[in-house]
């Protein structure tokens, strides 16, 4: 990673990719991948064609038996008397003679580390030293051919972990784990590289996104103080699923590592048409790929200028106190905050991060606004449904506070969810005995008296946030004035305090925040707030996911606050997309779900959705749904239950790893996992069952 609290790309060498190139200079491209059979050459050319005419920049195209590869030959003979020089890449799973062939027509080959070369899956055999080097050697001579001919051919090659489908060799020494994904790769680029072979990128793909980001920053922080070139890396959250769900997991693990400075090109893996794909790739990299130029004190300079070239051995730096994260980058772990009760909730601690959002109504409308609250709040829902449990309003004048006063008479109860923020003083100290928190709108250059402080150490009040409003560059500002009054509140005693901040580059911010707060030994928790008024709705979806997403995945938050221009029910549903994306707070239904390929023989799509309808009321179970054995046990490594295409029109059922039902036909298939959960204790009836 090149900075924890600034946007850096990471320089990497720039590696062929047929009429383009990546990493270098070089900007963030965007692939997708045909989910037609190989072998079907008409359909397989006009899903190019569509993938070519949307603006997608590589193609995948999978490859799972010799045939296969040889059928490459007529598929792009056909793409180029189109004038489509898109560069193809073939994907190879388990068949060293599918990529033997395959490197022969296309621009760059994809090899799983897990599965090439490798025949035993899913043993628990143990390996000794002497057999572990014995394997590695075999590998490297079924490895080795590959190598050359792809060289001979002028092919780039990316070395593709996946999180779950690790050899056992592997998994005998590092588990199912990230430093298992990263020692996968780092053997075959150690390979790559004794023959002289350098056109390599990397990518460590899981559905989990935590794992996902973990593995990537762990490579690249072992691979640049190993190899000899610091590799482009191709970025994706395999199995994301569809809808909005898919493009807010995709988004966050993407997005984070695009935030790091990590990534030359992606792909969002969606469970529907790969066409869009290709719309949600450009969103996430456009912010990125338009950081050509950066202000400095002497106007702009080009981004190659500024960006941080990677640590060679013979050119290590130490970071500085200011650069150390304050959390740990390969492996999750909470920040440790303190809990405070509010509205009869404890927030902070060890428990669930709590959601808020901000009415759209203004208080002068009374009757607009009371609606907007009670429909936020949905107190007849149960208490954990996915609904508000905060609702904030504005108040910006006398006349909206006496509003205020009326709203939370005809509130009755619910008015304790009710949290009201301004950015006036007076205001601010006669909110204190009204509501439940009262937040306090921070302005940079704005100057709070003795007086204010004073405020904060009051008994029997309103919870206090203290929100500061970041409107400028930079990332210092903000967090050292918050340190400075949670500092200065600890020394009176103060502990039901909440801090914030409100900015463009949220995920920097609140880096450098928490980080003054480890210095400090100040536990106060921290509310994430995003505010994103943009029309556009993907993009929305993506900047929320990207900013707020990237911080629950590091331990940040205890709770989630957004105010965008998005419904209700889908401003609800991206708050609950996203804290259960990041494995922090689960509300429904985990689906691990593969895009398909030329090795899925069903419906994939149409049984996705048939089980989501079914299952998605079964808060906190994860089911996979794999169009074929390559994705499927070790793809879905931590589902519950699988349906896993095993041939045409033919499902395996899986419960964790285990196959429990083999080649059941594809109409009983979706029935016989719902059985299968009811027989093994999982099952709930929905609410509208319930009597």
């Amino acid at each position: 990673m090149s900075s924890m609290y600034q946007y850096r790309r990471r320089l990497t060498r720039e590696v062929v990719f047929g009429n383009i190139a990546l990493g270098g200079y070089q900007p963030i491209r965007v692939e997708s991948m045909t989910n037609t059979h190989t072998m079907d050459t008409a359909a397989t050319v006009g899903q190019c064609r569509r993938l070519y005419d949307a603006g997608c920049e590589i193609i995948r195209l999978t490859v799972p038996t010799e045939k296969d590869a040889e059928n490459l030959r007529h598929i792009r003979e056909q793409l180029r008397r189109d004038r489509i020089d898109i560069p193809l890449v073939a994907d190879i799973h388990f068949s060293a003679r599918a990529a033997l062939k395959a490197v022969e027509f296309v621009e760059n080959i994809r090899i799983n580390p897990g599965n090439y070369a490798t025949s035993q899956k899913f043993t628990n055999n143990e390996y000794s030293e002497d057999d572990y080097l014995k394997e590695i050697e075999r590998v490297r001579l079924e490895f080795a051919p590959l190598v050359e001919k792809a060289r001979q051919y002028g092919v780039s090659m990316r070395i593709g972990t996946n999180h779950g489908s690790l050899s056992d060799r592997v998994v005998s020494r590092y588990g199912n784990s990230p430093e298992g994904m990263v020692e996968a790769a780092l053997e075959f680029a150690r390979m790559s590289e004794d023959m002289g072979y350098y056109e390599t990128l990397f990518s460590m793909k899981s559905s989990n996104v935590r794992v996902m980001i973990q593995a990537y920053r762990l490579l690249a922080q072992k691979a640049d103080a190993e190899l000899r070139y610091a590799y482009p890396l191709h970025l994706g959250v395999t199995e994301a699923g569809d809808g909005d769900e898919g493009r807010v997991k995709s988004a966050m693990g993407i997005g984070a590592l695009l935030e790091d400075g990590l990534g030359d090109t992606i792909r969002v893996s969606l469970t529907e048409d790969p066409v869009n794909e290709v719309a949600v790739g450009f969103a996430l990299v456009k912010k990125y790929n338009d950081f050509h130029l950066v202000k400095g004190d002497k106007g702009a300079l080009p981004l190659k200028h500024v960006i941080e070239s990677r640590n060679r051995k013979s050119q290590e730096t130490q970071l500085s106190s200011q650069e150390l994260p304050p959390f740990n980058p390969f492996c999750y772990q909470r920040r440790t905050a303190s809990g405070i009760l509010l509205a009869g909730m404890v927030v902070g601690g060890d428990n669930l991060p709590r959601v808020e959002t901000e009415v759209h109504a203004q208080l002068s409308e009374s009757h607009a606004v009371f609606e907007e609250v009670m429909q936020r709040l949905a107190p007849e829902k149960p208490q954990d449904s996915i609904r508000s449990e905060f609702v904030s309003v504005r108040v910006n004048s006398d006349e909206e506070l006496d509003a205020l006063d009326a709203l939370l008479g005809k509130l009755g109860d619910a008015g304790r969810f009710v949290v009201a923020s301004t950015g006036d003083a007076a205001l601010f100290a006669r909110l204190l005995d009204k509501v439940s928190k009262a937040r306090f709108d921070i302005v940079e250059g704005e100057r709070l008296g003795e007086e204010f402080l004073q405020l904060l150490g009051g008994e029997g009040h309103a919870v206090v946030e203290l929100c500061f409003i970041h409107n400028g560059a930079g990332n210092c500002v903000p967090a050292e004035v918050l340190a400075h009054f949670a500092k200065k509140s600890r020394s009176r005693g103060v502990q039901q305090l909440f801090f914030s901040v409100i900015s463009k580059e949220p995920v920097f911010v609140y880096r450098r925040l928490v980080q003054l707060f480890n210095a400090h030994a100040l536990d106060y928790p921290v509310v994430v707030r995003f505010k994103n008024e943009a029309s556009d709705r993907l993009e929305t979806l993506i900047e929320s996911s990207v900013q707020a997403g990237t911080l629950f995945c590091d331990g940040i938050g205890d709770m989630l606050a957004f105010h965008t221009s998005l419904s209700l029910d889908d401003e609800l549903h991206l708050a609950f997309n996203i804290l259960q994306g990041a494995r922090v707070r689960m509300s429904k239904t985990e689906f691990i779900s593969c895009p398909g390929c030329g090795r899925t023989y069903f419906e994939l799509e149409k049984a996705t959705a048939a089980i989501k309808q079914r299952t998605v009321h079964l808060k906190g179970l994860k089911i996979g749904i794999m169009g074929c054995i390559v994705n499927g046990p070790g793809e879905m490594a931590d589902a519950d239950f699988g349906y896993v295409g095993a041939g045409k029109n033919r499902i395996s059922l899986y419960v964790g790893r285990e196959c429990v039902e083999e080649n059941i036909l594809e109409e009983d298939a979706v029935d016989r996992l719902i059985n299968l959960i009811k027989e093994r204790g999982k099952w709930v009836d929905p609410p509208c069952c319930l009597p």
